[in-house]
């Protein structure tokens, strides 16, 4: 099936936006965590250090491939699951505004994992 250069470019403009937004929220735990300060909330009991590692390779590592377009499809996935966890246990009895924005990352990223990279891509290339 043929997509049209308007849907490819609008991909690309949603792989962008949120692997780039979502890299505001895991640099600075990136940088914590090179600072050696490991402090973390631990919302599925694998401890506080686990649960940081992983939340930085879903909010820097994985978001650099769905920018880049390699594996978007799978990439994507612990980045929606990161996300589901924010919104839905770490932040399940706070207020819809608290959790707004993990809800519309998870759906950002699940759009993007069914829909895929698309033609502007290293996967393409």
């Amino acid at each position: 099936m043929q997509i049209s250069t308007s849907s490819n470019i609008g991909l690309l403009l949603l792989r962008i936006g949120f692997g780039g937004m979502m890299l505001t929220h895991g640099i600075p735990k990136l940088l914590q965590m090179f600072s050696g300060d490991f402090a973390f909330g631990d919302p599925i009991g694998i401890g506080t250090t686990a649960t940081l590692v992983i939340a930085v390779i879903c909010e820097v590592f994985f978001p650099l491939l769905v920018i880049i377009g390699f594996r978007v499809r799978i990439a994507a996935i612990p980045i929606i699951v990161t996300m589901a966890v924010a919104a839905f246990i770490v932040h399940a009895a706070d207020p819809l505004g608290t959790k707004e924005m993990a809800i519309l990352y998870m759906f950002g990223f699940t759009a993007i994992s069914l829909l895929g990279s698309g033609k502007y891509a290293v996967d393409k290339r």
